[in-house]
């Protein structure tokens, strides 16, 4: 049977709803279940240590809620006023490192017994022997720690691995491998524990489903998330290879647990979710980060936005085309414009450095629309004011409904 043809409009609204931009936003303060409902929709939370407006996994919270209290979303990752770990999320290599449902740690086992003895442990170890045990020894007995915690820790730099002393790359071994668990302190630390005294006893217990099972399952999630998307994009959501992901996609489809489609202007084959919606009109206003999952994707986000995006933070600042730390403006079902975004702490304001018109899209609207944004934003960080700094094609039109406060 022919796979029916997907206009790329009604795609990027299945996508759009797909990742929550269809719900409401909370009529009052938001609560731990307006945060599940969101990490129902986008399945994990990607995080990243640049903090140049915060951190990377409480902004697409906020993108789809408006402002909220990030100790709820802590509380859900971890202990809260020294109270024992064991949240509702887990963090893990998903899509790079990422916050996780704990329910889906069985998921991830094959990820953690396929982990390979990586070069520098292996150097360690022809040092050192004994140093796991002793490693998993130091956190038995006195976790959850730091890598500074250990008996051993090491000096940094001794083994080249992003410049890890030998406790360090012990620590994320074994965390790698799933002896050990994680998560973060409120300054970003990592501590390392045993997973029986982080994970609830019922997903210690689960069965371990097979790699294929697994794979299967993590595919239908990425779908779920996804709505609508190629090979290439599901597999990525959970970095999966993408060979074998094609093969068991269209066995899901074989099982109807999957639509084979086709979007009109991609040049692959499409999967669609029998779950997804596709609203006649979606009517969001966000600022993304560069690790939301709308966007992280940069090809995904060509193919549906037409919105080609880079992150700029490693280019050197006279090669720079937008900026450093560039964050889409999403008006409606379409990227709007990109601004480049501070928060200047020292002076308790959120610095647009830059501001980007996006082609064919109304200057004084996206103006208005993003002012509101980035006030919304601004006093949420605990910032008392937007400054705008005339770069950019949009930044004088934006600079006057900032300081217009309409």
């Amino acid at each position: 049977m022919t796979p029916r043809t997907i206009s790329i409009e009604r795609a990027r609204r299945i996508a759009l709803a797909a990742q929550g931009f269809a719900d409401p936003r909370p009529s009052g303060a938001a609560d731990v279940r307006h945060l599940r409902r969101v990490l129902g929709r986008v399945g994990l939370l990607q995080i990243d240590s640049v903090n140049v407006v915060c951190r990377a996994h409480y902004m697409p919270v906020f993108a789809r809620l408006g402002a909220y209290p990030v100790e709820r979303l802590d509380a859900m990752a971890g202990p809260v006023a020294g109270s024992r770990p064991g949240g509702e999320l887990f963090e893990y290599w998903g899509h790079a490192a990422s916050l996780l449902p704990v329910e889906d740690q069985p998921l991830f086992r094959w990820r953690m017994a396929g982990e390979p003895v990586w070069t520098g442990i292996q150097a360690v170890l022809d040092a050192h022997p004994d140093y796991l045990d002793r490693v998993m020894a130091d956190v038995a007995e006195a976790g959850p720690i730091p890598a500074s915690g250990l008996s051993d820790p090491g000096r940094r730099r001794e083994t080249g691995w992003w410049g890890y002393g030998r406790g360090k790359l012990a620590l994320e071994y074994l965390f790698a491998i799933g002896k050990l668990g994680a998560y973060r302190t409120p300054h970003f630390e990592r501590l390392y524990d045993l997973p029986e005294r982080i994970l609830p006893p019922d997903v210690l217990a689960a069965p371990t489903p097979t790699r294929e099972e697994a794979h299967c399952e993590l595919l239908l999630k990425s779908a779920r998330a996804h709505g609508i998307g190629t090979v290439a994009d599901l597999a990525d959501y959970y970095r999966l290879k993408k060979t074998p992901a094609r093969r068991l996609l269209d066995a899901l489809v074989a099982e109807g647990a999957l639509e084979a489609v086709r979007v009109r202007g991609w040049d692959t084959p499409a999967y669609l979710h029998p779950e997804a919606r596709a609203p006649r009109k979606i009517s969001a206003k966000a600022l993304l980060c560069p690790f939301d999952p709308v966007v992280w994707n940069r090809e995904r986000a060509e193919r549906l936005f037409d919105f080609h995006y880079r992150i700029e933070i490693y280019t050197p600042s006279h090669k720079r085309r937008f900026g450093y730390y560039v964050l889409p403006f999403l008006l409606d079902d379409s990227i709007a414009a990109r601004v480049d975004v501070k928060a200047d702490r020292q002076a308790g304001a959120l610095r647009l450095r830059a501001a980007h018109l996006e082609p064919g899209h109304d200057a004084e609207r996206v103006a208005r629309e993003l002012a509101a944004s980035a006030r919304e934003m601004a006093g949420w960080l605990g910032m008392g004011e937007v400054r705008v700094e005339r770069k950019g094609d949009l930044a004088a039109a934006l600079a006057g409904w900032v300081e217009d406060g309409g």
